[in-house]
């Protein structure tokens, strides 16, 4: 086994070496632009991507390629979606989560200086909404709900085909940011009345840069409007020049995924259930954040737990050859815990002791072994600094 040892899989993915493969041609050779439609080096791009297009479509339950819309990342796909919508009403009322990951959160607030009304649904001590609030919760002017599938924090899955058809009842579009269960978790656009899905590519051994909105197509009253002006690519909704080899490389990356989804979940969880075991074995006074363990409504590679009475801080800085995180890597820097295990009303104490762990395709059992054992060593270490 080598180091440092890598469980930080909900931050980012290593580049499987079959997508780099799928991608060099498209860097190298052949580099055309797809938007050059007078020669051949633009057709083999556009070609590249449209079949792309294609592929992605069919691994997430689209009926229709074109409602692929390919972006820089989940980030740009979420503000594509959200404010998109936004832009084309004027005005009106949107209903989301305190849980959601900064990309949803942030562009929200940017919504509501603009004039726009915003409910954030409260989440239990599992992170979960309650259904009853969320019906609650519409109003005569709500354009839309945006509720994530997977919580990148603790792992908590959102029954999102539940809250879809809500919407759908009653003529409201729903967005979900599905950033970490594309390519991890079943996830079918028809089956869970989407409306719109944020993803990326480095969340499932694809390479950074590369995302997608998809936007059905099939519902009439869907329109966006662009957030990037210029050349109308991705049919007048994204322009600017197409990452073609990221977009294979997504391609490429959401087919392996989707065809070893069942046998990798299963490495992930037994992997994850092993760390935890070994650790509630030696520090039986953790606690997890999220869903139980054995909950089908926990993602298979992801544990949250809270070491009481130290800062997890304090945890990481003495264990430097375990990359591992307090919160999601675009959460907050001020110092304060995070924002959604603060939604789920942990305490002070257990937020601020919170570590994630999340395994991934290349983990061994070894490196959890090792691992566990750091962390171990580590919270014994700090018996004399640990608070009540």
């Amino acid at each position: 086994m080598q180091t440092p040892v890598y469980l930080d899989y909900n931050a980012t993915t290593p580049l499987d070496e079959r997508v780099l493969e799928a991608m060099m041609p498209y860097l190298q050779g052949k580099f055309g632009n797809p938007s050059s439609s007078a020669h051949w080096f633009g057709w083999q791009a556009v070609a590249a991507v449209e079949l792309a297009r294609k592929r992605v479509a069919e691994c997430i339950g689209a009926t229709d390629p074109q409602e692929i819309i390919f972006t820089s990342g989940a980030t740009e796909s979420v503000n594509l979606a959200l404010r998109g919508v936004a832009d084309i009403a004027g005005s009106g009322h949107i209903i989301s989560v305190a849980t959601e990951h900064k990309a949803v959160l942030d562009t929200l607030s940017y919504l509501q200086r603009k004039g726009f009304s915003v409910t954030l649904l409260a989440v239990d001590e599992y992170g979960l909404i309650d259904m009853t609030e969320l019906e609650s919760a519409f109003r005569s002017d709500t354009l839309l709900v945006s509720v994530m599938h997977a919580n990148n924090e603790t792992g908590t899955i959102n029954d999102i085909a539940s809250i879809g058809a809500v919407c759908r009842e009653r003529g409201v579009l729903f967005h979900t940011d599905a950033t970490q269960s594309v390519g991890k978790y079943p996830f079918n656009v028809l089956d869970m009345n989407v409306d719109f899905a944020s993803f990326t590519a480095h969340k499932m051994y694809g390479s950074k840069g590369s995302g997608v909105l998809y936007l059905r197509k099939c519902f009439p009253r869907i329109a966006i409007e662009p957030l990037l002006m210029g050349g109308g690519q991705e049919f007048g909704l994204r322009s600017g020049t197409h990452n073609v080899a990221g977009i294979v490389g997504l391609q490429k990356a959401l087919e392996l995924c989707t065809s070893a989804m069942s046998e990798e979940s299963l490495k992930c969880r037994d992997l994850r259930d092993g760390l935890y075991t070994r650790l509630l074995q030696e520090i039986p006074s953790i606690e997890l954040n999220g869903v139980p363990i054995n909950d089908p409504r926990h993602m298979p590679g992801t544990l949250n737990i809270s070491f009481p009475g130290v800062l997890s801080s304090l945890m990481m800085s003495g264990i430097n050859d375990v990359a591992m995180s307090a919160a999601s890597a675009c959460g907050t820097s001020d110092g304060s815990y995070s924002h959604v295990l603060r939604a789920m009303n942990v305490g002070d104490v257990r937020g601020e002791s919170a570590i994630r762990i999340s395994v991934g395709r290349y983990t061994t059992n070894d490196e959890i072994n090792y691992a566990a054992g750091q962390l171990v060593a580590q919270y014994q270490s700090l018996a004399d600094v640990r608070v009540a």
